[in-house]
């Protein structure tokens, strides 16, 4: 079997699990107080800035984000959970739950990622998978599944705990991730809102951005000794959203807001291969026609420096052993684009129409004599 077969099926794996990329700096790179810290286009997965933004560090309360985005995958938003004397004792940050109360998952999950309660991260882990281990080993797993690979949680609220870890780059690729499912992005999304059945809760978002920032959209903050003050945002301008981590910073939001405004001040979305363009043409052995065309099975766009087109480059990749018949729509290759020789998206190839068997054609053309 030919090399462009057996490795498609890996790099098309490659692709959907770990689709963040490196970026060529474009001007003056942003300076910020924060010790790590990352700028991602969310649309294409390309990384525009990054500072040690794969150096394990304590992510403090950012880790909720993967906490709310187990509850609104896997629980029922309408299910009532009983407090337990574990949740409700839980301390730092909290909505002041009580044990024994009866309170929504829904309700839970505002309480986690606006007020950033510690106590309604273990209900939810709780609501969830029975206990507080178990579903840490679900969000673990999920972590591996989403492209973290430098991630490690001990418990589902960011609580000091020896082991507990991630990284800028594994943070954004989780708030990427999560940003895709609406009710995630509606929550961290909301700046205010009143929770609670029994015990009625006025709960605040404690990202600040919403209220400053035009274009703000989330997504957690987190703070803690250890870590320090951190910010996991994000902000939408005309369709295309932003993601920004920052560790440990002086000034989370105003590291923030430079790593924004910089994204959307330098930077621009193209569209670097269109669906149905012809990229290449691919020899056919033994067809009744020498070859076919390939064409683009999907669009892909890139992010670049405003006015820097000329970086973007174009590689094509053809399996050299197509034998006919070819059907129409036959995977013959695949494309990938590069800015600045860094990889930023791939679309798959294929044939523009059918080459037909040189036998069966002959065949054709005989019988239609003879008949």
């Amino acid at each position: 079997m030919h090399l462009t077969r057996r490795v498609r099926p890996i790099l098309l794996l490659l692709c959907l699990l770990w689709d963040l990329y490196s970026f060529p700096a474009a001007a003056a790179e942003p300076a910020v107080t924060a010790d790590a810290a990352i700028l991602l286009d969310a649309g294409t997965g390309q990384v525009l800035f990054g500072k040690n933004d794969h150096q394990r560090r304590p992510p403090a309360s950012t880790t909720k984000i993967m906490t709310g985005l187990l509850a609104l995958e896997g629980g029922d938003l309408n299910r009532v959970a009983t407090v337990s004397e574990r949740a409700a004792s839980t301390g730092e940050a909290s909505i002041s739950l009580r044990a024994g109360e009866k309170i929504s998952l829904e309700d839970l999950v505002y309480g986690a990622l606006l007020e950033s309660g510690n106590d309604a991260c273990v209900a939810i882990a709780e609501n969830i998978a029975a206990t507080e281990s178990n579903f840490v080993l679900l969000m673990n797993q999920k972590a591996r599944l989403i492209g973290a690979r430098d991630t490690c949680f001990k418990n589902p609220n960011g609580l000091p705990a020896a082991g507990h870890y991630s990284t800028a780059f594994d943070l954004a690729a989780i708030a990427r991730y999560a940003l895709n499912n609406a009710q995630f992005a509606g929550v961290v999304g909301t700046r205010e809102k009143v929770i609670g059945r029994e015990h009625k809760r006025h709960v605040f978002n404690t990202n600040g951005l919403l209220c400053t920032y035009p274009g703000a959209d989330g997504v957690k903050t987190g703070t803690t000794d250890e870590a320090g003050r951190c910010l996991v945002g994000s902000a939408t301008r005309d369709g295309r959203r932003l993601i920004t981590v920052v560790l440990h910073s002086d000034d989370r939001f105003g590291d923030t807001i430079t790593l924004l405004d910089y994204g959307f001040k330098q930077f621009e979305t193209v569209r670097a291969v269109e669906r149905g363009e012809t990229l290449a043409s691919v020899l056919v052995k033994n067809g009744a026609g020498p070859a076919v065309q390939a064409v683009a099975d999907g669009d892909v766009s890139a992010v670049i420096p405003r006015g820097a087109a000329g970086l973007i480059e174009k590689k094509v990749i053809l399996d050299q052993d197509l034998t006919a018949p070819v059907a129409a729509g036959q995977w013959v290759g695949q494309v990938n684009v590069l800015v600045g020789g860094v990889f930023a998206g791939t679309a798959a190839l294929v044939a523009a129409g059918a080459v037909e068997a040189e036998g069966i054609l002959k065949y054709r053309l005989f019988f239609k004599r003879t008949s």
